[in-house]
């Protein structure tokens, strides 16, 4: 008779944890400026969403 293993939760690898730094952040923005990147400011209350036609399908009858 095969002995079988059960494994349990606090056996998964937990991913790194991703930690940005204000530090670490106006270094990625020095960057992109030094290669020629711009910052564009947009004004408060602008939403990026452009407003279109559904895209959803009807599939009832009319």
């Amino acid at each position: 008779m095969a002995i079988m293993r059960v494994k349990n939760s606090s056996s998964k690898v937990k991913p790194v944890p991703v930690v940005e730094t204000s530090e670490s952040i106006n270094e990625q923005v020095a960057a992109f400026l030094k290669s020629g990147g711009q910052i564009q400011q947009i004004a408060k209350g602008v939403s990026g969403q452009t407003f279109s036609p559904s895209k959803q399908i009807s599939l009832g009858k009319r």
